[in-house]
């Protein structure tokens, strides 16, 4: 649009441009006879032509300053008692050029002087009439008229051509921003995924060092676990490194699935620490960003109890579909209560986004007998759980 706005009002200049050449050609020719048959007159009239013509020659830059000038030079020619000459109309293009290009204040001056030129060179007539008057003037108001008209419809299509730069600097910024937001969220992806499937592998290694030399089949169980949550962080690092470079450079990478609900039992067994996952109320079908959100705070709450809830620790993640809001709570057992909150983590954060996002709201804290809880309220779509 932008590209369109510029040649249109690069056209408007050029029109207006082989309209003043048009005017000045259309002056000047009627000069060629007097300059034939006026041998006396041949060189005053070349000079006095090319006065009147020069300062029109920069009407487009400084208006003012070429209708001051043809004016004085149409006044010293009165003064002087030459007869009018056609390039004397040039004044009615510089009058124009004033009209078009300059403020009101000053076209409206232009126009009062241009009609004191009229009144002048009626003087020169034994008989001037108020008819002869009427049509000069006339002919000075339509003119200015038309000056007027060109000036506004510059102007409208210089804002036309401003509204459309706008527009596309306000396109990009947005393009920016969603750009921005989609790495945020990406970032978030990949801080739940590091967090989670590192501190599994990070206890189950510590299992496998204590029960190397006493229990060789439970040291084996924990190396497999780690082989196969590594395998599954890598699986997801490189969906979310896909997604980056799909953004970036406009492909069809191929990633899989973002996790949702159906999940959540494969994600419980698989936490690192003794889980249980309870289902109350009948479950409805929800959008897959709900969905993944809530996977999210599950993995990032088990997370938490896995690396500050201590030896032991069991956790129950509870899902109730009953009320009008899907109620999300994970809580632990272990010494979470003693632990103080981290204010830099990103995972309290991360939690709060992305609940915020579909109206919801997420607390957590100790729990009064002791462990910690996460407590998300999630709103259910009621067109879907109906």
């Amino acid at each position: 649009m932008f590209g369109r706005v510029k040649e249109w009002s690069r056209r408007e200049r050029l029109m207006d441009a082989l309209r003043v050449a048009l005017w000045a050609v259309l002056v000047l020719l009627p000069l060629v006879p007097q300059v034939i048959y006026a041998p006396g007159w041949r060189f005053g009239y070349l000079v006095l032509a090319l006065l009147l013509l020069t300062p029109v020659l920069v009407w487009w830059r400084r208006p003012l300053v070429a209708f001051s000038a043809v004016s004085l030079v149409s006044f010293g020619q009165w003064v002087a008692g030459v007869d009018v000459l056609p390039s004397n109309l040039l004044v009615l293009v510089a009058l124009w050029s004033v009209a078009a290009r300059c403020a009101f204040r000053w076209a409206l001056a232009a126009l009062l002087v241009a009609e004191l030129g009229v009144f002048l060179v009626l003087l020169r007539w034994d008989t001037p009439t108020l008819g002869m008057f009427t049509s000069g003037s006339i002919l000075v108001v339509t003119v200015w008229l038309a000056g007027l008209y060109a000036g506004t419809r510059r102007r409208y299509l210089e804002s036309l051509e401003e509204r459309a730069r706008r527009a596309e600097l306000e396109r990009d910024q947005r393009a920016r921003m969603a750009a921005a937001a989609e790495r945020a969220r990406i970032a978030r992806e990949l801080h739940d995924v590091v967090a989670h499937h590192v501190s599994v592998m990070v206890v189950q290694a510590d299992g496998a060092g204590y029960a190397i030399g006493s229990d060789a089949e439970q040291a084996r169980q924990a190396v497999r676990t780690i082989s196969v949550t590594g395998r599954e962080a890598l699986a997801e690092m490189r969906r979310l490194v896909g997604v980056l470079k799909e953004d970036e450079s406009g492909g069809g990478t191929e990633y899989t699935p973002q996790p949702g609900l159906a999940q959540l039992e494969d994600l419980v067994r698989k936490a690192g620490l003794p889980a249980t996952l309870r289902v109350g109320g009948t479950p409805v079908e929800l959008p897959e960003g709900v969905q993944l959100a809530v996977y999210r705070i599950v993995q990032e709450a088990l997370t938490n109890a896995l690396k500050h809830g201590g030896p032991g620790v069991r956790a129950v993640v509870e899902l109730d579909y009953a009320g009008p809001e899907l109620v999300v709570r994970v809580s632990d057992d272990g010494r979470g209560a003693a632990v103080p909150l981290a204010s830099g983590g990103h995972g309290l954060v991360g939690m709060r986004e992305r609940v915020g996002m579909y109206g919801g709201a997420v607390t957590a804290g100790p729990r009064p007998g002791g462990g910690f809880e996460v407590l998300a309220r999630v709103p259910v779509p009621r067109a879907r759980a109906a």
